[in-house]
């Protein structure tokens, strides 16, 4: 009997300092960070957060015509008169790390009627206790575009001669932190790659972007985001002494506002392409020109599945 009940005490020790153990390892596991920005793209580029598992986002973004300058004004009333790019896309999450995305966008320059498959996959998370103190993403898309082929001028962007010229790709490291529950920064390394350009365009295209968040009310912050293109000189100085182009960093600078299951942006940019294959690469209006233009974009969640968590 002494040596059963120091037995069955010898296991309530042990089973009392097991979960001992396991409440104090759950205790001190590194919290997450969440929220980091509150949609899926600030004004131009994309930011770290992907979209819940079994959710589906639906998300229009618009673009309008110059403000200012010699196509905007009150003739043109601002820029409302025309819309540069309209693009409505739908973003799945397949888990709370993997999304995949389906889109159509008009397009801003002659490549048009433009279809994009994207991925976006949570690399790390940013932890509170600064053991993580990034959060990585990985995005990639791959667009096609439907326009009809120029077959008069063979120097033309869209002077196609079979499908895998329509073929563009968009592959970015977004690096992100939290740094308060006020602001947020990230950083995005970018390389684009489109088969077909006009002549002496740059087939291969690397840049690199920034952008940031920060909170002004409970349900309002102000975005920004800018991309700084790495252009080969020579290609670039041919194309503007000809006159076909004159490239600018697209800057964006925007307010978001939180309306319940929405998200909602009034931005303004001198970008006038949604898509990255265009506005990386191909943004030729200047804000010192007054050739910058208002849009919009707006988000809505739906769960379309039980999640298994």
């Amino acid at each position: 009997m002494i040596f059963a009940a120091l037995f069955l005490s010898s296991i309530r020790g042990y089973g009392q300092v097991e979960l001992e153990q396991a409440l104090t390892t759950t205790s001190n596991a590194p919290e997450k960070v969440t929220a980091t920005f509150k949609s899926t793209r600030l004004i131009n580029g994309h930011s770290n957060e992907t979209i819940h598992k079994n959710e589906l986002d639906f998300k229009v973004d618009h673009r309008f015509g110059d403000i200012a300058g010699g196509n905007g004004g009150i003739r043109k009333f601002f820029g409302l008169d025309n819309s540069t790019d309209v693009r409505i896309g739908f973003e799945y999450g397949v888990s709370d790390r993997l999304t995949v995305g389906l889109a159509r966008a008009k397009g801003a320059t002659a490549v048009q009627q433009l279809y994009e498959g994207s991925l976006k996959f949570r690399l790390l998370e940013q932890t509170t206790d600064n053991q993580v103190p990034v959060a990585v993403t990985l995005f990639g898309s791959n667009t096609i575009a439907a326009v009809q082929a120029n077959k008069d001028d063979p120097t033309a962007a869209t002077a196609y001669q079979n499908f895998q010229d329509r073929m563009n790709y968009v592959a970015q490291v977004i690096i992100a932190r939290k740094f308060n529950s006020n602001i947020s920064f990230l950083i995005t390394p970018s390389y684009v790659h489109r088969n077909f350009t006009a002549f002496r365009d740059q087939n291969d295209l690397f840049a690199i972007g920034a952008g940031g968040r920060a909170k002004i009310s409970k349900r309002m912050a102000i975005v920004v985001d800018y991309f700084l293109p790495f252009r080969n000189a020579e290609d670039k100085n041919y194309l503007e002494e000809i006159g076909a182009r004159k490239f600018y960093n697209p800057l964006g600078l925007g307010l978001e506002i939180e309306t319940g299951g929405h998200v909602f942006h009034l931005n303004f940019t001198n970008a006038t392409a949604i898509q990255e294959i265009q506005f990386i690469p191909e943004t030729t209006s200047s804000w010192l020109k007054g050739q910058y233009r208002w849009g919009f974009s707006i988000s809505r969640r739906f769960s379309v599945g039980k999640s298994q968590e």
